[in-house]
């Protein structure tokens, strides 16, 4: 599902990230060491881009807002994978689009809710694409706001990943302390935690931990089957402001911590119990980008 962070504000970003060699592991259950998968190894390159845009928003006196608004998005990924016996994914295409809306329903609470569509291959050749490709979304979101710096919510999820609909719960957490010294812990559309401190009015140099991925919907052995590729990065990042008019330049370098990459069953017993114990080692991270609020 896509939506938009800052409701009351158009904002473009794009990002290049890059995920360094290491080799492939595969973690049994139980305490037994984990094993190496022959000489198996790989590295990733992920270009990300994000548009979101309100169609309409008022604001209360409380200063939360009624909003509608679209958001767009896309990824592509690039797996350097070398040496594997079995295929594996070599490239990911996701782009989504969604719609989203934001409500206050007293002083204490927000609703959230957002609904979207998004095509998930292995592939940048449109001609592969199937029907199995494209997945819906949507989501509704209660939010408690504890405080002004905390607000924590939860709802339900549904999207088509199994083929069909399906509910999952969905959790919203948004903690932030604002000042010289600024603390944000973000679990919405995925984890983003960071420590910043303003070096000067232009210059901001956070240490972080975020956690990001990919899907591709694809036939493996004529069986209907999702690729997941995600990964755990922590690292110094600074970030730049170029100008007055919201633009900043943003970076980071550090490591890629953990980095699942297989395949599962497009069942629900498949999701839950799939080769989600194959992963890449810890390497080298670094990432740069963009952003633009207007």
């Amino acid at each position: 599902m896509l939506v938009c962070l800052s409701a009351q504000a158009q904002q473009i970003s794009l990002r290049t990230e890059y995920l360094g060699n290491s080799g492939y592991y595969y973690l049994p259950p139980g305490e037994k060491p984990r094993e190496k998968i022959g000489d198996a190894k790989g590295s990733a390159v992920v270009y990300q881009g994000t548009f979101s845009m309100p169609l309409s928003v008022k604001v209360n006196d409380k200063n939360r807002p009624t909003a509608w608004g679209i958001g767009l998005g896309g990824a592509y990924v690039s797996l350097k994978n070398q040496h594997f016996s079995e295929h594996m994914v070599s490239e990911i295409m996701n782009v989504q689009v969604g719609l989203y809306h934001l409500r206050p329903l007293n002083d204490r609470w927000s609703m959230r809710a957002s609904a979207g569509i998004g095509l998930f291959t292995q592939s940048t050749d449109l001609s592969r694409i199937r029907f199995k490709n494209v997945l819906g979304s949507g989501g509704l979101v209660f939010i408690r706001h504890l405080n002004p710096n905390l607000d924590i919510g939860g709802g339900l999820a549904i999207n088509s990943s199994l083929g069909y609909p399906m509910v999952f719960p969905a959790v919203y957490v948004n903690w932030r302390r604002h000042g010289k010294y600024d603390v944000n812990i973000e679990l919405v559309d995925g984890l983003d935690i960071s420590v910043g401190y303003d070096l000067n009015e232009k210059l901001k140099l956070s240490y972080a931990l975020e956690m990001n991925g990919q899907v591709a919907l694809l036939k493996k052995d004529g069986e209907e089957v999702i690729f997941s590729h995600q990964y755990i990065v922590t690292g110094f990042r600074p970030e730049l402001k170029l100008g007055k008019k919201g633009l900043s330049a943003t970076a980071m370098a550090g490591l890629n911590l953990y980095r699942p990459a297989s395949y599962s069953d497009r069942t629900l017993k498949g999701v839950f119990a799939g080769d989600n114990d194959y992963y890449f080692s810890v390497s080298p991270y670094a990432s740069i980008g963009l952003k633009m609020k207007f």
